[in-house]
């Protein structure tokens, strides 16, 4: 009985509250940014729990307690500043007083108007909602600031990173507008017209150094630049975010390729004449990394093994590299971990970007974008890519086989931007491909006796991303994520022909907000997936459709600047394999100042699509056989699951009186079902249910410094132990190195820039083939190298070379004088099979 009064009047006490609320719009007037943080601060005061004027309409949307203000107060308040509210006139003292720039009168102001000033009533403060200016710069800086602002009374703090505003709710009996200042400034962060000591602002990072004019440049010394590749100490999961200026390191023509500076990803050939590379991640292929563009799917499915060719690298703004699993809201498909690429914005990218690049074999690429910002609220941009070999005759290891198939690539991005300003944004726009190659024996021409490739692929996308943001609670937002993919692939290898043909359809739902205080956030929503495939190879039929509706909860707890855990959990139901749960946790701990240690830990699920994703087999005489169990699935095959481990530590520390870094990693991912596939006989290749252990360990250590002035240095090193049970025995995965060194030395100095990569690879075992038993390659150095120049910080002329010691795999194609005997073999690729290669190019922005 006490716990139902209890209810009945907590009910009546917030029905009564509730009703006490009034919201209401009026007219004010003003001119610009300025006038609205004047006219909001006035509205502002006891009662008033939103006061926001927009500069467009010049309206001021009010919500306030009639129990305690009303309406004639809050408009005497903003006539003292100098604003006409609603018919009635500002004194003629308060107007003149404003600045230049705010002056909205083109008539003279009527005789005798002293309105303005008037003095308002006394105020009783014992609520608020405030929001003031805080400098910052990023994410790590968003976290600080709304630690440091949390405290007794502070119910909510929310720092917007692209308006430089900090949002709170606070109890003026508990804690007063200066003593939140106060702990933001001690952090580092200026406040308003109030400047953080230099002792607090020298201690930020690198990356959240905010000051750029002259006069606050003379209160310290820089000794440190912001990084191309930056790994965020605040952020719970470990991301290392890769720049754009990071991917003019080396030519980058597509997304394959942005890996080349990076120690974390492996990037190879997946076999001697498709010319395709994939990306290996934690010891494993690029399978089990989910990729996302813009947190949309990414080139996945039938266009797994093509797919980072599509991507053009001078689209890309940034890319965000995870190691491990990833978070549920994103689905359930990381494994090895997750890559996101951020695309450049039409909002605020170049009017006009273009980059043309030729090689001394003569591939030559073709990129320009296009940008427009058409008002204040819509903006377009275009990005458009070609790039085309004709030189028939590439073949470094004169085995008769074009190294480097034929053929043109097309692919172009259309999108639309809209922004009320309000809160209210949505970002829509549609994709294409087109991509022909043509490969094989040098001499080879469609309907001859030799060997020949033809790999011609379409790809259609449609997307839109549609958020809000409540505009008086800035940490609640909703947004919806939506996508619709058709991917068609005709191909041959010799007399193998495979075909594909995959739609898909994604949404998503996100709902986020806080429980009480920001300290406590949550995510939340419902996916949807639906992929419908159609697979041919030779006279085989595979069809399935996969629908897979979920929902997922994901929690972050943030009690402290130097603690935080995310925990995730999403349910799942595969129309093909029914009911599963992903369970996610990361968790941060930062025990003294520039020491950051992560967990993470996680299950991943996925279906393989095993003839896309192993494409490169159909360049060999092997028999491709499908042991599968389950009919009716996916090939017969189980779905593909992990459970994913991991722990780092970043330590930041003074080398040579400069910023450095020292990181350590390690990962473990266990299968609990995984589709083998089993090269071990040289007649076959088999595709079956894991029965045994499978696991991969994977260990990277890493120091990044500046030992000169300028000139930026990283070293690492990495160990895989990735073994996998085939037809009962434990083994090594083959083609994968144990050891793994990496070097990238850059240089920058005026106009000039200096970029040298060295990479070190270790022994790779080989199977069984026709010509020699089970054996290991040999280990092997490249060196890339990249020297640029800028001219009136609009044209960047570069030249470099790849591989400097030429050093190829001298037998990539097995048996290639007889491509139609048994015995040949295309995909046993184990280093490079393109020697020296010479590049230049130019980009040329307005």
């Amino acid at each position: 009985m006490y716990k139902l009064i209890m209810l009945i009047g907590s009910l009546l006490c917030y029905s009564v509250i509730v009703s006490a609320q009034k919201n209401i719009s009026i007219p004010v007037s003003g001119e610009c940014d300025q006038c609205q943080r004047r006219i909001e601060t006035a509205a502002k005061g006891t009662g008033v729990s939103m006061a926001h004027w927009d500069v467009a309409t010049k309206t001021l949307h009010l919500q306030f307690d009639t129990t305690q203000t009303n309406l004639n107060t809050i408009e005497d308040r903003i006539l003292k500043v100098g604003h006409d509210v609603d018919g009635k006139k500002a004194g003629k003292k308060a107007y003149n007083a404003l600045p230049g720039c705010c002056k909205y009168r083109v008539e003279e102001d009527a005789p005798g108007n002293n309105a303005g000033d008037q003095t308002s009533m006394p105020m009783n403060n014992s609520g608020h909602q405030a929001t003031i200016n805080v400098a910052g710069a990023c994410e790590q800086c968003q976290q600080r600031i709304e630690t440091a602002a949390k405290g007794t009374g502070v119910s909510m703090a929310h720092w917007d990173v692209a308006t430089k505003t900090l949002h709170l709710e606070y109890d003026a009996a508990q804690t007063n507008l200066n003593t939140i200042e106060d702990r933001i400034l001690k952090v580092g962060h200026d406040v308003e017209d109030k400047k953080a000591s230099a002792k607090s602002y020298n201690a930020l990072p690198e990356c959240c150094h905010y000051r750029v004019n002259e006069q606050q440049l003379k209160e310290f010394t820089v000794n440190s630049r912001v990084k191309t590749t930056q790994i965020s100490s605040l952020a719970t999961a470990r991301t290392e975010v890769i720049t754009s200026k990071e991917l003019l390191k080396a030519a980058c023509c597509n997304l394959s390729e942005s890996f080349e500076t990076n120690p974390s990803v492996d990037v190879s050939y997946n076999d001697a004449i498709t010319g395709s590379k994939q990306i290996q991640l934690l010891g494993l292929s690029g399978n089990y990394t989910q990729l996302t563009v813009e947190n949309l799917p990414g080139p996945r499915g039938l266009a797994t093994p093509l797919g980072l060719n599509s991507i053009a690298g001078p689209w890309v703004e940034s890319i965000q590299l995870t190691k491990g699993i990833g978070s549920v809201a994103n689905g359930y498909e990381s494994i090895a971990g997750q890559i996101n690429v951020e695309l450049k914005k039409p909002e605020n990218s170049e009017q006009l970007y273009a980059n043309v690049y030729v090689n001394d074999f003569g591939k030559t690429d073709v990129n320009v974008n296009l940008a427009q910002k058409i008002n204040a609220k819509w903006s377009v941009g275009l990005l458009l890519h070609d790039d085309f070999l004709t030189n028939k005759k590439v073949d470094f290891t004169k085995d008769g086989f074009r190294d480097v198939p034929t053929g043109n690539l097309f692919s172009a991005v259309n999108r639309w931007k809209y922004d009320n300003g309000k809160g209210f944004m949505t970002i829509f726009g549609v994709k294409v491909l087109k991509d022909e190659k043509k490969g094989g024996q040098i001499d080879y021409k469609s309907g001859s006796s030799l060997y020949g490739l033809g790999i011609n692929t379409d790809r259609y996308e449609a997307f839109a991303k549609i958020g809000y943001t409540f505009p008086s609670k800035p940490y609640k937002s909703i947004g919806l994520q939506l996508a619709g993919i058709s991917h068609t692939q005709n191909s041959y290898f010799g007399l193998t022909k495979y075909d594909g043909d995959q739609k898909s359809v994604y949404a998503n739902l996100i709902y986020q907000s806080i429980i009480g205080t920001t300290t406590h956030k949550f995510r939340t929503g419902f996916s949807f997936l639906n992929d419908n495939y159609n697979e041919s190879l030779n006279t085989l039929k595979y069809k399935r459709t996969e629908v897979v509706p979920g929902a997922f909860f994901e929690y972050t707890y943030s009690p402290v600047e130097n603690f935080n855990v995310v925990a995730g959990l999403r349910g799942d139901h595969n129309s093909l394999f029914g009911f599963f749960l992903t369970p996610r946790i990361h968790v941060r701990y930062e025990p003294v100042p520039g020491t950051t240690i992560r967990v993470s830990a996680g299950r991943g699920q996925r279906t393989a699509n095993i003839l896309a994703e192993n494409m490169s087999v159909m360049a060999s005489a092997r028999n491709i056989n499908i042991l599968g169990t389950t009919g009716g699935k996916a090939y017969g095959l189980n779905p593909e699951v992990a459970w994913n481990k991991g722990i780092s530590v970043d330590q930041k520390l003074q080398l040579f009186g400069r910023d450095a870094m020292v990181s350590v990693d390690y990962f473990r991912n266990d299968f609990n079902n995984q589709v083998v596939v089993d090269l071990e006989n040289p007649t076959e290749v088999k595709f079956y249910n894991l029965d045994g252990k499978s696991y991969s360990n994977s260990m990277q250590a890493e120091i990044s410094a500046e030992p000169l002035p300028k000139l930026d240095v990283r070293v690492a090193y990495r160990y895989f132990d990735v073994k996998t049970t085939y037809s009962g025995i434990l083994k090594q995965r083959p083609l994968t190195a144990k050891h793994r060194v990496f070097a990238n030395l850059a240089y920058g100095v005026k106009a000039w820039k200096f970029d040298y990569t060295v990479n070190y690879n270790g022994p790779k075992r080989i199977p069984v083939t026709a010509v020699s038993p089970e054996a290991y390659s040999q280990h092997y150095v490249t060196m890339n190298a990249q020297v640029s120049r800028t001219f009136a910080k609009k044209l960047d002329i570069y030249i470099g070379a790849e591989n400097l010691t030429n050093f190829y795999q001298k037998d990539p194609v097995i048996n290639a004088g007889q491509p139609f005997g048994a015995g040949f073999d295309a995909s046993m690729v184990w280093g490079p099979v393109i020697g020296r290669m010479f590049y230049g190019g130019l980009r040329y922005k307005i």
